[in-house]
């Protein structure tokens, strides 16, 4: 659960985000998320231009089903233990600044495997710290990065992602050290 003050995405008095369905137990909103996210993943995802937008679109397409907000910034601060995330006035900025990053580099295309992950491992990173989303910010940045890679001529199996070492190497990351998250990635090209 993300550290957050006085937070208007959840039921007064709890933890839980408030969404669609108005479950207040957590274990049955998660069970209900899963779900949603799950039947919405399996579907085609948004095409666009792998803008900010466009990764937005891709939130709101996996969890309009469980939030009303779902693909839109959010506008609480929020980290996990002593991480801070990107503060909620600075998201629009960031994301326009790491996605033309992005296209400066040609969306990644043309780079062989080696650097692709070491390129997309920075993206991976900057687009965490960033955190745009009050909830669902992993699973959406998982399957951009998923359209990301096969635009730029990489397949991504998932299958071969071991959630341990991958988390710990996205806290490496967050903190400095890209290194460990580009070998993540490199393991399920």
């Amino acid at each position: 659960m993300y550290d957050v003050g006085p937070d208007p995405y959840c039921y007064p008095g709890t933890t839980v985000l408030r969404n669609r369905l108005d479950l207040a137990d957590q274990a049955d909103l998660d069970a209900f998320e899963a779900d949603a996210v799950t039947q919405r993943g399996a579907e085609p995802l948004p095409g666009g231009r792998f803008t900010p937008s466009h990764f937005r679109a891709v939130h709101r397409h996996l969890f309009q089903d469980v939030y009303r907000w779902a693909g839109r910034d959010r506008t609480v601060r929020i980290g996990k233990g002593a991480s801070m995330f990107c503060f909620p006035e600075n998201i629009r900025p960031q994301l326009q600044a790491l996605f033309a990053w992005l296209a400066d580099r040609h969306y990644l295309a043309g780079l062989d495997a080696d650097a692709f992950s070491a390129f997309g491992a920075h993206f991976l990173s900057e687009l965490n710290a960033i955190h745009a989303f009050r909830e669902g910010n992993g699973r959406a940045q998982m399957a951009f990065f998923a359209m990301l890679a096969d635009r730029a001529g990489h397949s991504i199996d998932f299958s071969r992602l071991e959630p341990e070492p991958f988390l710990a190497a996205m806290i490496a990351a967050f903190n400095g050290d890209e290194g460990d998250l580009a070998e993540q990635i490199r393991r399920f090209i």
